[in-house]
């Protein structure tokens, strides 16, 4: 079952006041990191290997939504060049490709550009799946992403076939509860990461940065045991009680699996390894400025809301949005998240450098 239109968190501006809460976020990652994006920048990126005489530097954003994060990163990257490379006696123009599915509201993206920025870069809309290329070969000095590559390209095979091993039962994620179901997710997510990283070296120049930040279990902990996976399973427990109702069905939900597979850190690290067109330079286990804060009911709502608005519209209808998610904001005041016992995804920042 291909998730082709949809293989990111929301991208549309149908559901935007949620889309803030969910914005904020990862904004706040974003923002937490903004020195080590440009550390790593004057450490790791050299003009002079790659052109001395370049005039140009194109920058590329995978997975961008309908901003304004993706601003806030690419000024970033933007600054750290120049600083970088200040007294170049050519001066440098940028260029910024913003890709996302071809469903991305592109028209919102460029109207909530900062007026600062239009003078800094051109900027361009990319329409395309990030799992394979979407841009000229060897066009891109730095590549970025965030928060994106858990998504995958598609609902991993059977695991909606109730005769299969792989059957999800009335689960709607891989919450690591049944082994079968965690192997088919790995395989697709093992799948689409490779299938991420070929595009992404043909795409980027030789001696190039790929920058990904990201969020992924830390080592021999099940999404179950995380307060994140705890929310999903409560969302599919309201839409088992409306289907009790008659407001939607059992069957329409044993054919629903999110297509969104975290993988452990060291996972992650060799499936990074073990592709060569890249150097791992660095990874690492960052703080979140709200991984030690215990998260409102509404901020959680509203958070998980955002990211699967349209997944569940274009599953279930829009008529139960509304009612599933006022069912979830009840069912967490009633059983409240207990964040000391629970444990929490680790956000990760990593840089690849192209061979």
């Amino acid at each position: 079952m291909s998730t082709s239109s949809h293989s990111y968190p929301m991208s549309s501006g149908d559901d935007q006041h949620s889309y803030i809460y969910n914005s904020s976020y990862q904004k706040a990652c974003i923002d937490g990191n903004e020195e080590k994006t440009r550390r790593y920048i004057l450490e790791k990126f050299d003009l002079l290997n790659l052109n001395s005489d370049l005039k140009t530097l194109n920058i590329a954003d995978f997975g961008c939504s309908i901003g304004p994060n993706t601003f806030h990163a690419v000024q970033y990257i933007i600054d750290g060049v120049k600083s970088t490379h200040e007294n170049r006696l050519v001066p440098l123009e940028f260029q910024v490709f913003f890709n996302d599915q071809p469903n991305n509201d592109f028209n919102t993206l460029f109207r909530t550009q900062p007026p600062s920025s239009k003078g800094e870069y051109f900027s361009f809309g990319v329409p395309g799946s990030f799992h394979g290329r979407v841009l000229p070969r060897n066009s891109i000095h730095i590549g970025h992403t965030s928060y994106a590559t858990h998504w995958l390209s598609e609902i991993p095979e059977h695991v909606c076939d109730k005769k299969s091993l792989a059957w999800n039962k009335y689960y709607i994620h891989c919450n690591n509860l049944i082994e079968d179901v965690t192997k088919a997710y790995k395989v697709q997510f093992t799948k689409d990461m490779r299938g991420f990283l070929e595009a992404r070296a043909e795409e980027i120049v030789p001696e190039g940065l790929m920058i990904i930040l990201g969020q992924c279990l830390p080592d021999g902990v099940p999404h179950f045991e995380t307060w994140q996976g705890v929310v999903v399973d409560m969302i599919g427990d309201c839409l088992m009680d409306m289907a009790k109702l008659g407001v939607t069905s059992v069957e329409a939900i044993e054919l629903f699996s999110i297509p969104v597979y975290f993988p452990q850190f060291s996972e992650l690290e060799r499936e990074i390894e073990q592709y060569g067109s890249f150097t791992l330079e660095m990874m690492e286990i960052i703080s979140h400025p709200y991984e030690d804060i215990p998260l409102s009911n509404k901020f959680m709502t509203s958070m998980f809301r955002a990211i699967f608005y349209t997944i569940i519209k274009e599953h279930f209808g829009q008529g139960v949005v509304d009612e599933l998610f006022d069912r979830l904001a009840k069912k967490l005041t009633k059983y409240p998240i207990d964040f000391k016992e629970c444990k929490k995804h680790a956000n990760y920042f990593m840089l690849l450098k192209r061979k």
